[in-house]
C-alpha cells in the first residue's frame, strides 16, 4: 500500500457496516461465499450475448469459484447456493473502455465546457486548460485514491463491472501506485491506463517497467495493464516502444480539433498500427487515418454523448460500422457527463438512428438502422474486445470469469416487460441495476452495495474535492 493511502484505505473500506448495506446482506441465501460451493442464479430472463449459448426467457446460470459453468434451462446444480432472478434480466457486466476516474470530485463541474478554448469568454473553462492544466497539476496522492475509489464503486453501484481507467495524472510513481491500489481496493475488474503525468517527479513512460513487474506479472487477476500513447506529446514514440516491449496495449485519444491528423496518417502509412491499438474517438480523421487503423485490426472506443457535448467532433458511430471495425462505448469524463453505460448505449444507437433516418427522409439510401441489440453489444462483447478480454468476459459463456448483472424489469419504469434489449436500451436507469457479481463475487445486492462505508467515502471524497479546488484557485459556484 501507499504511504497515505493505506491509512485511507484502512478507515474506508468497511464491511456493510450501514444499516441498508446490512439488510441488504442479510438476505443473501444461505451458501454464497462459502468456498467450494456453487452458485446458482435462478429463473432469471438471461441474455447471454453468445449466439452458440442463445437466450432464455426462464433461464439458470451456474457459476463455480470466479467462472460460469452452465448456462441454460432448468439446472440440476445439487446443492449449488441459489440467487433467484425471478423478475431480472441476467447479462454480462457492462464494459467501459475509457474513463477518467480520478476526476470523480469534479464531477459537473465542466458540464457546459468544451474540449478546448476557441477564443470565446465563455469557453475559457475548457478541459484542456482548467482540468488537465489546472485542476490535475495539485493532485496529491491521496486525492488520486479517494478519487479512484468513489469512482470505481459508484460504477459498480451502475453495472459497470469493467473499466479501462485512463488517469493522466502519473505526477509521480506514489501517485501510481495509489491508483492502482485503489483500483484493486474497489473489487472490479479494471485495465489501468498509464497516461502522462506532469512535473519534476513524473517517471512517464519510463516507470511503466516497474508498475508492470510490481503490480501485472501475472494475467490471472482482476486487474490488467494497458500503456497510453498520446501522439499529440512530444517524445510518444517512447511511449509506443515500451508498451510493445512489455507487450501491452498502447491506448490513445485520436481527436481531429487537436491537429493529431498528420501524425495519425503518418503512423498508419509506416505500419505502426496494430491490434493492440485502442484509438479512443477518432474523430475528424482522414479516410487514410480510418483505412490505416481498420487494415490493422485496431479497436475503436467511442464516447457519444461527450463527443457531440465537448466538441470533439460528430462521433463517427457508421464509418466505424463501415470499416468492419469492433465498437466499444466509453463514460470518458464525469466532470462534463455522467458515467453510466445507459447513457452511452441510448446515445449511441439514436445518433446513428437520428442519422440515418435522415437520408431515408431526404430520398437518400441510407445504412440499417442500429439496433437495441447492438447497443447492448457495444457495452458487452464491445469492450471485451477493445480491451483484449473478450476471451475472459463479455458474455454468459461456460468457462468465462463469471462478471454478470442483474436488472430489475418489474420496476415501475421498466414494467411490463415486452423486449429485453429495447427495455435495457430505451427504459432503463442505474436504479435498475439489482445485483453485480464480478469474478463469482457478489458486490451490490437487492440495490445495495456490499463492503463500503458509502457516507464515510462521500465525506472524503468532500475533503478531496475542497483541497483541489483551493490548490487549484478556482472558486466553487454552485449556480454559475
Amino acid at each position: 500500500m501507499v504511504a497515505g493511502a493505506s491509512a485511507t484505505a484502512a478507515s474506508l473500506v468497511v464491511s456493510g457496516n450501514a444499516a441498508a448495506q446490512e439488510a441488504a446482506a442479510e438476505t443473501l441465501p444461505d451458501g454464497i461465499g462459502e468456498p467450494g460451493r456453487r452458485v446458482l442464479i435462478k429463473g432469471g430472463v438471461v441474455l447471454s450475448m453468445d449466439d452458440d449459448v442463445g437466450n432464455f426467457a426462464v433461464g439458470d446460470v451456474l457459476i463455480e469459484g470466479s467462472r460460469i459453468i452452465e448456462v441454460g434451462a432448468n439446472i440440476d446444480a445439487g446443492d449449488a447456493a441459489v440467487l433467484n432472478a425471478d423478475g431480472k434480466i441476467v447479462l454480462p457486466g457492462f464494459i467501459d473502455t475509457h474513463h477518467h476516474q480520478f476526476e470523480t470530485a469534479l464531477r459537473s463541474q465542466l458540464s457546459n465546457g468544451i474540449l478546448i478554448n476557441d477564443g470565446r469568454p465563455a469557453n475559457e473553462q475548457n478541459y484542456y486548460d482548467t482540468i488537465l492544466q489546472k485542476f490535475s497539476l495539485v493532485y496529491r496522492p491521496e486525492d488520486v485514491y479517494i478519487n479512484e475509489l468513489f469512482g470505481s464503486i459508484a460504477q459498480l453501484d451502475a453495472g459497470v463491472t469493467t473499466v479501462m481507467d485512463v488517469s493522466q495524472i502519473h505526477h509521480s510513481p506514489e501517485h501510481s501506485d495509489a491508483a492502482i491500489e485503489a483500483l484493486g481496493d474497489a473489487g472490479r475488474r479494471a485495465v489501468f491506463g498509464y497516461f502522462e503525468g506532469w512535473g519534476d517527479r513524473a517517471k512517464y513512460p519510463q516507470d511503466a517497467r516497474r508498475i508492470k513487474e510490481q503490480y501485472f506479472s501475472s494475467d490471472d487477476q482482476l486487474l490488467t495493464m494497458v500503456m497510453g500513447g498520446e501522439i499529440y506529446l512530444p517524445g510518444y514514440e517512447e511511449s509506443w516502444k515500451i508498451g510493445r516491449e512489455l507487450d501491452l496495449p498502447v491506448a490513445l485519444h485520436v481527436v481531429g480539433t487537436f491537429g493529431m491528423q498528420p501524425t495519425f496518417d503518418e503512423l498508419g502509412a509506416a505500419g505502426q498500427f496494430g491490434p493492440d491499438n485502442i484509438f479512443i474517438h477518432m474523430t475528424g480523421m482522414s479516410e487514410d487515418g480510418w483505412k490505416h487503423a481498420a487494415d490493422a485490426g485496431a479497436h475503436v472506443s467511442l464516447a457519444v454523448p461527450i463527443e457531440m457535448h465537448m466538441r470533439h467532433g460528430t462521433p463517427p458511430i457508421q464509418k466505424a460500422i463501415d470499416m468492419g471495425m469492433d465498437i466499444s462505448l466509453s463514460s470518458d469524463v464525469e466532470c462534463t457527463m455522467t458515467a453510466d453505460m445507459f447513457t452511452q448505449m441510448r446515445g449511441l444507437v439514436t445518433l446513428q438512428r437520428m442519422e440515418a433516418n435522415a437520408k431515408a427522409l431526404a430520398g437518400e439510401d441510407y445504412p440499417e438502422l442500429m439496433t437495441t441489440l447492438d447497443a447492448v453489444k457495444a457495452a458487452t462483447m464491445g469492450g471485451a474486445k477493445g480491451l483484449k478480454l473478450d476471451s475472459k468476459i463479455g458474455s454468459l459463456t461456460p468457462g468465462k470469469e463469471a462478471d454478470i448483472i442483474l436488472l430489475d424489469s418489474e420496476a415501475i419504469n421498466v414494467a411490463p416487460l415486452n423486449n429485453v434489449p429495447g427495455a435495457i436500451v430505451t427504459l432503463m436507469e442505474r436504479s435498475n441495476v439489482d445485483s453485480v457479481i464480478v469474478a463469482g463475487k457478489v458486490k451490490k445486492w437487492k440495490g445495495q452495495l456490499l463492503g463500503f462505508d458509502v457516507p464515510r467515502l462521500t465525506s472524503e471524497l468532500e475533503q478531496s474535492r475542497d483541497y483541489l479546488f483551493e490548490a487549484a484557485g478556482v472558486e466553487r459556484n454552485l449556480f454559475a
